[in-house]
């Protein structure tokens, strides 16, 4: 099989995303992996564009291999989802900033239930994906299952909550510190990006419009559509982060809950018994990193979260 457009978008994807991936895994370095998820999840991402890629053009040499069809298909569907996920961790940080002179309209507790949607919709992209690919195997016809359009529709309450949350922030910006009001500036800048991305999930998942047909439809169509949007979602998230200073180590983190005095001067409420330590603090932030874990995490109110999960790690 001769290399066409659409194995050159492939090898394109490959020619971005690879300095790309190096600049999410310095800024997860930079930041940190555990305070400042949003660039884990551009890590994901970036993988996720270079993996798909490199699967579409091993259909070259394999034009019979269902599977790299299978996950091309898959990586392509979910793409939308490490995206999003970046943009409540930026958007947690900024929240966590602006709560240390003043109290936010919206809480992380609430970026945390988005987040948890977010990964269940990814969830059912993935099994709903897997099955589509099986009747591919016989009708040569990839049409999106029950499951994915669940799974759509859950990214779309996502990007609605996700706007929601950057109005609501917009209140209480002038509080947050110089350096991180950017990063509002960056989520702003990407959210009409970021609806263009989803109204291609949407054509393609809930209508049977052959264009838009993740495996034979018009890769003119994604490449303006979905591509070119998801890549400048990337350059405007890591761009603000190179910009963004290094958060103290021993700075309230996402979730702490503050006092505020008669002055309106906020301090951490930590104590001995709130704050895990030793292997129990490494325990529970990898369990928090699970899909469990994050589930847990959403359910339980943020001043708890460390005390109840610590709790249920011992059982």
């Amino acid at each position: 099989m001769a290399i066409g457009y659409r194995e050159g978008v492939s090898i394109g994807e490959l020619a971005v995303y690879s300095p790309a991936l190096l600049i999410a895994i310095y800024l997860s370095i930079r930041h940190g992996f555990g305070r400042s998820a949003g660039w884990m999840f551009l890590i994901i991402f970036c993988l996720a564009r270079i993996i798909g890629a490199a699967m579409q053009l091993a259909t070259i040499s394999s034009p019979e291999n269902i599977s790299l069809y299978t996950g091309y298909a898959i990586l392509q569907n979910v793409g939308l989802s490490p995206l999003m996920l970046a943009t409540l961790g930026l958007l947690s940080r900024l929240v966590d900033n602006i709560n240390q002179t003043r109290q936010t309209l919206i809480s992380t507790r609430f970026f945390k239930l988005v987040e948890l949607i977010i990964m269940v919709g990814l969830i059912l992209g993935i099994v709903g994906g897997v099955n589509a690919s099986n009747d591919y195997v016989n009708t040569h016809i990839f049409v999106p299952t029950s499951l994915n359009k669940a799974g759509t529709s859950l990214f779309i309450v996502s990007y609605l909550a996700i706007i929601i949350s950057t109005i609501l922030l917009s209140f209480s910006i002038s509080h947050a510190t110089h350096g991180e009001k950017r990063i509002l500036f960056a989520v702003a800048l990407s959210l009409p990006f970021l609806l263009v991305r989803l109204v291609y999930s949407i054509i393609s998942t809930f209508t049977k419009n052959k264009n838009f047909n993740l495996m034979t439809g018009s890769i003119t169509i994604l490449l303006c559509v979905a591509f070119i949007e998801e890549l400048i979602v990337v350059i405007l998230f890591e761009g603000v982060g190179l910009t963004l200073s290094q958060v103290p180590r021993d700075a309230v983190g996402e979730g702490a809950p503050m006092v505020y005095d008669a002055s309106g001067v906020p301090h951490a409420a930590a104590s001995a018994q709130s704050t895990p330590s030793g292997a129990g603090s490494k325990a529970l932030k990898i369990f928090k990193m699970t899909i469990i874990g994050r589930i847990v995490m959403a359910l339980i109110p943020a001043r708890d979260n460390d005390v109840e999960m610590q709790k249920f790690l011992k059982k």
